[in-house]
């Protein structure tokens, strides 16, 4: 089961998707976002076709944690150290897109701007120091696509990557979020450019499994209902340029479309 956030008559609406196959139908909405699936039991009937909604990003972030070479064979490929402890970082919410929203490339500042795609997880309840045994899933209320969109050149010059990761729409989210996946057992990632495939992953290859990337980052700041975490994305980086489309897909989430364009 998944549900969406979307635009429809000029209302903007988070809506429970049912119906497999090429005509899926939003049959509960709530204007609220959605803490648990259970949240849609209370919501209004509907009886809309997914096809004709706009998607939106899927969750409305107060913040995005990152988490930076949970991959051996990705830090490798950068010539970076392997981590012995999860390295996270921040974009900020301004860098939020959704499905078809065109990443912006600056190209008046960065020649290398890198497509990442990861598994993402959404917080459905407030998160703050969890403990070695507490259970995460309970705070989770589902998964989507995550494009870490990165100016690679920037990045190596900084030192820090808060410039690099930060550009207004390097954060493309979506198209969906969806309950039932196991990160832990493993979740295929991938991601093409142009219908060719680069990235080909599985979430059984984390570094650091998504019970110790929660616990993490609990110890560090409090995780509110909306977050994102992004964590972290397999080997086969590579640059993007103004008329490419990348796609991220997430196995039992779907794929997240964008298109490119240089910023003007």
């Amino acid at each position: 089961m998944s549900y969406c956030r979307f635009q429809h008559q000029g209302a903007t609406l988070y809506g429970l998707i049912e119906g497999d196959g090429d005509q899926p139908t939003i049959t509960r909405t709530l204007t609220r976002a959605p803490q648990s699936f259970s949240d849609f039991d209370r919501g209004e009937k509907s009886e809309l076709p997914l096809s004709a909604v706009r998607l939106l990003a899927p969750a409305e972030p107060g913040k995005i944690v990152c988490i930076g070479r949970n991959y051996r064979e990705h830090a490798k490929e950068l010539d970076h150290p392997i981590p012995t402890e999860p390295l996270i970082f921040l974009k900020p919410p301004s860098s939020l897109i959704g499905p078809e929203d065109a990443i912006r490339r600056p190209a008046e500042l960065s020649q290398r701007v890198d497509y990442e795609g990861e598994l993402g997880v959404v917080i459905g309840r407030r998160c703050y120091c969890l403990r070695e045994s507490d259970d995460v899933k309970p705070y989770i209320v589902g998964y989507t696509c995550v494009n870490d969109v990165t100016a690679r050149d920037l990045q190596n010059k900084d030192g820090q990557w808060t410039r690099a990761k930060g550009f207004d729409t390097f954060c493309p989210v979506g198209p969906v979020v969806a309950e039932g996946l196991d990160p832990w057992k493993g979740v295929r990632v991938q991601s093409r450019v142009n219908g060719e495939l680069r990235q080909n992953g599985t979430t059984a290859d984390f570094l650091f499994p998504l019970d110790v990337l929660v616990r993490f980052i609990s110890q560090v700041m409090t995780l509110e209902p909306g977050d994102v975490i992004a964590t972290g994305t397999p080997a086969g980086v590579g640059p993007l340029k103004a008329g490419d489309v990348v796609e991220v897909t997430v196995e039992g989430v779907g794929t997240l479309r964008n298109p490119v364009v240089d910023r003007e």
